[in-house]
């Protein structure tokens, strides 16, 4: 199984400036939960957000840069190169970034998309490519208030391939 997990914003914002716009403590604990223990694929953007490798899984880079390195991860010129040493997990998490989201996505090489929506409209300058729903079933819904920890109202959609 192949999904892609992302956050987006109402006008299917991700980020701006290499970074995060918003912050939502439940996202990042769900997106640890749901990740740990399986392979994580990024492009090399969002792989430098982040900084580092994140505990528990096993992180696959991809950039078309030859000579990019970084201890502890695999590095890689394609999707589908990232797959590949993926293959013997059975569930691989693609987070990021938008051109990654939107390659695998033409490429037809997902199965699920995992989205945090976060109820609000953000300035950006990357978004998550509009999901087509001829192609996308939406099968699990959670919605959560804003509270004290997190600013916005969000929900946890699950969408399988039709």
């Amino acid at each position: 199984m192949v999904t892609i997990i992302a956050a987006i914003a109402n006008n299917n914002a991700l980020g701006k400036n290499n970074d995060l716009i918003w912050h939502l403590p439940a996202d990042l604990k769900r997106f640890k939960n749901v990740t740990s223990g399986h392979h994580i694929l990024m492009g090399r953007n969002t792989f430098e957000s982040i900084g580092k490798p994140l505990p528990n899984r096993t992180t696959v880079i991809i950039t078309r840069n030859k000579e990019y390195k970084v201890e502890g991860c695999f590095v890689v010129d394609s999707i589908e190169k990232a797959i590949e040493i993926a293959k013997a997990d059975t569930h691989i998490f693609i987070i990021g970034g938008a051109q990654i989201y939107k390659q695998t996505i033409a490429a037809n090489l997902v199965d699920q998309l995992d989205i945090t929506q976060v109820h609000h409209s953000f300035d950006a300058d990357v978004y998550f490519p509009e999901i087509d729903m001829k192609i996308w079933k939406e099968t699990a819904r959670e919605d959560f208030k804003a509270d004290e920890k997190n600013n916005y109202d969000y929900s946890f959609i699950t969408y399988k391939k039709r």
